[in-house]
């Protein structure tokens, strides 16, 4: 991918100098992932226990130092404008050794938009903490009665004098036990309907009349919560852009780096650790690996792979040739194939396994009962981020070209 002229077509072929940014990235996670706690599982559950979040923050200072998650932004920003697909490298290589370290809500999505939208001093102000990992972020759009259909919210900030009150419920908010702040898409006109009339504000977490409550899995991990503001008080100066373009910036936040490289990264990581599995047990006295129709199974998962890595790098491509338009359905593309990707995986696996595939938290437990975990958990990755649903119809408006309905 070292060319993105449009005329010439996408290139898949790395330049030296990102194959060498690439081993780069490996050596570090590599390293620091040896110092990994015990029982530290990758993914938003190991993030969201208490000695998982602060190997969290940990990994966030020592990239942080590198300045590898702001590498996209603009120089005057700290970053150095790299390519896109620097981001996906480096994004793919996170994934694959299972490393935390990165505030996606802070540094993937509140800060580009903070970067497009907000004054001078804001920029100023709420930038330099995120490049140094000194906040962590979560996101506040989620509303019990308002998820895929977001422009319905009802929470409100209601302006009075230099200030906002704020009050309502956001919920599903991911990681949010462990934030110092949010991202919140709230209604400052209550008179307004649908998308108008939103407003985009940076919260202080720890601000008086904020509570917050766990939504415990079935599992019993701790990951998503309820929010509630109650008459929070914040200062006009925390309102990003105009009042009552919220929809706008947020639409623009929905579009930032959406490519799913390291999602497919991590399927990749969990396909050669299954591969290794099958190589080491046997049926009818040979491995398992040898047989015709595990042979099949995972071909198929690995040619998968391979076709959502070149959905995420197209993702990758089109915003670096500046195809903005259409990026955001390819985007959608790559969601869904990723989400549902994770899903046959996790059923081949648990087959393949056995009655043992389905064993957890178990000297039993086959690569640490990642199978069945990853099979309970991956129904919920085709409903956030924008359900499926949601995704095939922006395929379908925006890549190609069909009516919506009235």
């Amino acid at each position: 991918m070292n060319k993105f002229k449009e005329e010439e077509g996408m290139d898949f072929k790395l330049t030296e100098e990102q194959k060498a940014l690439k081993k780069e990235f490996d050596d570090f996670f590599k390293h620091h992932m040896e110092n990994k706690p015990e029982g530290f599982l990758s993914g938003l559950e190991g993030t969201s226990t208490p000695e998982g979040n602060k190997f969290h923050r940990f990994m966030m200072k020592e990239i942080a130092k590198k300045k590898w998650n702001i590498m996209a932004w603009p120089k005057e920003h700290g970053g150095r404008e790299a390519p896109i697909i620097e981001q996906v490298l480096f994004s793919e290589s996170l994934a694959y050794h299972g490393s935390p370290g990165i505030d996606g809500f802070g540094v993937s999505m509140f800060a580009p938009t903070v970067i497009l939208f907000a004054t001078e001093e804001q920029k100023k102000r709420i930038l330099p903490p995120i490049a140094n990992a000194e906040l962590q972020y979560s996101q506040g759009w989620s509303e019990p009665n308002a998820g895929s259909d977001l422009a319905s919210l009802t929470t409100m900030a209601i302006r009075d004098g230099d200030h906002y009150i704020i009050n309502g419920q956001k919920t599903w908010t991911t990681g949010g036990h462990m934030a110092d702040a949010m991202f919140l898409l709230a209604r400052t006109d209550p008179e307004s309907k649908r998308s108008k009339g939103l407003s985009v504000f940076n919260i202080d977490l720890t601000l008086p009349g904020i509570t917050r409550r766990p939504i415990i899995y079935m599992n019993g991990a701790h990951i998503i919560n309820d929010i509630f503001f109650d008459n929070v008080k914040i200062p006009v100066e925390e309102r990003i852009g105009e009042e009552g373009e919220g929809w706008t910036y947020t639409r623009a936040t929905m579009n930032f780096e959406r490519s799913s490289a390291g999602a497919y990264a991590a399927m990749k990581r969990n396909t050669e650790e299954l591969i290794q599995y099958l190589k080491d047990h046997e049926r009818d006295g040979k491995p398992l690996t040898e047989h015709a129709a595990v042979r099949k199974k995972l071909a198929d998962l690995y040619m998968d792979i391979e076709v959502g890595r070149a959905l995420a790098y197209k993702v990758a491509w089109l915003q670096e040739v500046g195809k903005m338009q259409y990026s955001p359905a390819v985007a959608s593309e790559s969601k869904v194939f990723s989400s549902e990707l994770r899903q046959r995986l996790a059923q081949v696996g648990s087959e393949m396994m056995g009655l043992f595939g389905m064993v957890e938290e178990s000297k039993w437990a086959p690569l640490n009962g990642s199978m069945p975990e990853g099979y309970q958990t991956s129904i919920g990755s085709t409903v956030c981020a924008g359900s499926n649903e949601i995704q095939r119809n922006i395929i379908a408006w925006v890549g190609c070209g069909l009516p919506r309905f009235k």
